[in-house]
């Protein structure tokens, strides 16, 4: 079992930045991906980004160069770095991990708000 809690959300001015965090506690040595999705209102949930126990890091188009995915293996904790931001950024932020098993775990998200 693995749980996570995000935080970090808020509102920011178009443009502006944020940075969220994601707490990883339980079997920790266990995960193998963490990852950040988002959803906007009315839409499905959507891939942001990921990154691997190996280190690599892969985004989605509409968020490269904007966004950047860090982890602090000390800490448990992944980052999301959000730059540029825009409106169509709005959306609730979740953390989510795939352990060796095959099984994933997400956050209870955290709101972002970017108003133009």
């Amino acid at each position: 079992q693995v749980q996570l809690v995000e935080s970090g959300g808020g509102l920011v001015q178009a443009g502006g930045s944020l940075r969220l965090s994601c707490a990883a506690s339980g079997s920790i040595s266990s995960i193998n991906v963490m990852g950040w999705y988002r959803q906007a209102p009315g839409k499905q949930r959507e891939l942001v980004g990921v990154t691997t126990s190996g280190g690599s890091t892969n985004y989605v188009d509409f968020v490269k160069g904007r966004f950047t995915i860090s982890r602090d293996r000390a800490k448990n904790t992944v980052y999301l770095q959000m730059n540029s931001l825009k409106p169509e950024d709005t959306a609730v932020y979740y953390c989510s991990v795939i352990v060796l098993t095959g099984a994933s775990y997400w956050g209870q998200g955290t709101q972002v708000t970017v108003s133009s």
